[in-house]
């Protein structure tokens, strides 16, 4: 892996990265922070022919997928995605995982995630008071009421969600999506980085996904960090409003 830009100047452009290289380069640079994982091909795509971002991943983005989460307190992460990408499974493959925290408007967690799973790291539900109140009462059954986090009424208040888990000592959020929520999490400001993977290869198809989905959006970025392994090429970009 190797040096493409690096704005925060821990490292020369062209220096051959390891893995604790990547660790600086990808470190949070304040307590609070919130940042935004994705992977997209060459063409646009945030998934492959299935409709899944397993199909277009690569070995390196791999790497910075696990970095981050290690460097992370939560992962926060729409309840579709959640059903879609087989989060449980790959909570049960990585016991050192942070904690889950799901977003749904329904109320509903997804039936894989209702127990308590401390050597997971648990899972918190991200939901509104006009959810549905036997979906309420189901989560609170089974994970306990203190991990069921009420933010606004009539939808989920992304930023009352964000101070929610500050509160809980998770102050360095990472977000995987899916697109939705990453749409929802700009509109509402409390965006600080996207981490954006770009694999080399094309998918076509019709409309396929992006990696951001719902309001028109008018958000400025600035590249931070970006490094490059067998044509693969990862990037930070900090998000400027």
């Amino acid at each position: 892996m190797r040096l493409l830009l690096d704005e925060t100047g821990t490292l020369a452009p062209g220096t051959s990265v390891d893995p604790d290289a990547l660790a600086r380069l990808y470190a949070p640079p304040a307590a609070e922070w919130l940042r935004v994982n994705f992977v997209s091909t060459l063409d646009g795509a945030s998934s492959g022919a299935d409709g899944l971002t397993g199909s277009i991943n690569t070995d390196a983005d791999h790497i910075v997928f696990d970095l981050l989460r290690r460097l992370s307190d939560v992962v926060l992460v729409g309840a579709g995605t959640v059903r879609a990408e087989g989060y449980q499974r790959l909570r049960e493959q990585d016991g050192g995982a942070p904690p889950l925290a799901v977003v749904s408007n329904s109320g509903r967690m997804p039936p894989a995630l209702l127990s308590p799973a401390p050597d997971r790291g648990g899972a918190l539900l991200v939901t509104r008071a006009a959810a549905a109140a036997e979906h309420l009462a189901e989560a609170r059954n089974a994970l306990g009421d203190d991990a069921v986090l009420v933010c606004g009424h009539d939808e989920v208040d992304l930023s009352e969600a964000r101070r929610a888990l500050a509160s809980r000592g998770l102050r360095r959020v990472l977000s995987e999506g899916g697109p939705s929520l990453f749409g929802a999490l700009l509109a509402a400001g409390v965006v600080d980085e996207l981490d954006l993977t770009w694999v080399p290869a094309l998918v076509g198809g019709g409309a396929r996904a992006r990696i951001t989905a719902g309001p028109d959006l008018d958000v400025a970025l600035a590249p931070m960090t970006m490094v490059e392994s067998e044509g693969t090429v990862m990037g930070r970009w900090r998000v400027l409003g």
